[in-house]
């Protein structure tokens, strides 16, 4: 199976380069190989959403900038086909913002956004994520990072199981 990489952002604020934390798991021969999840600094003390994930100031304030940990994060792109994210226009702004704002190349994976994947492959509606999960029966402790990368990756994986394969543009992105 298309070996790609499952991403979900948390933000400080509506501005889309204000990562506060990431999550990212891998997931290849129909399962998770790696995972990471990190706290990022973001470039402003402005956290106006605090009450949906729990990260505060404090919490990111001696954590490393994006840079950094995106230069850590990088190998797990090594092999990966797309990047997947549920409700991709989200994600794919917010590592875009951050990329420019750091002077980083930005991976040129197309995205999967796993709403679409749900919509067109199992017919699920609402698709928010915690929708979704439950409909398949996926763990997810909603708005942490890894939990939700970890939850997109399970949609992927079993959309992969029941013969989805990545074809290009009809559900992926245009590339960043």
């Amino acid at each position: 199976m298309t070996a790609f990489v499952a991403i979900d952002f948390e933000t400080a604020s509506s501005s889309p380069d204000s990562a506060c934390a990431i999550g990212v798991a891998r997931g290849e021969n129909g399962t998770v190989t790696a995972r990471e999840v990190r706290l990022i600094r973001p470039p402003s003390p402005h956290f106006a959403f605090t009450h949906i994930h729990g990260i505060t100031w404090d919490d990111v304030r001696d954590a490393p900038d994006f840079a950094e940990v995106w230069r850590s994060l990088r190998p797990m792109l090594r092999g990966a086909r797309f990047l997947a994210a549920h409700w991709a226009p989200f994600d794919r702004s917010v590592l875009s913002a951050c990329c420019v704002r750091h002077g980083l190349e930005a991976p040129t994976l197309p995205f999967v956004c796993t709403v679409r994947l749900a919509r067109t492959q199992w017919g699920i509606y609402p698709t928010k994520l915690p929708d979704v999960c439950r409909h398949l029966g996926l763990e997810l402790n909603h708005h942490e990072a890894l939990s939700d990368a970890l939850a997109c990756a399970g949609i992927v994986l079993r959309a992969q199981a029941q013969g989805w394969r990545h074809a290009g543009p009809r559900l992926a992105l245009r590339r960043l």
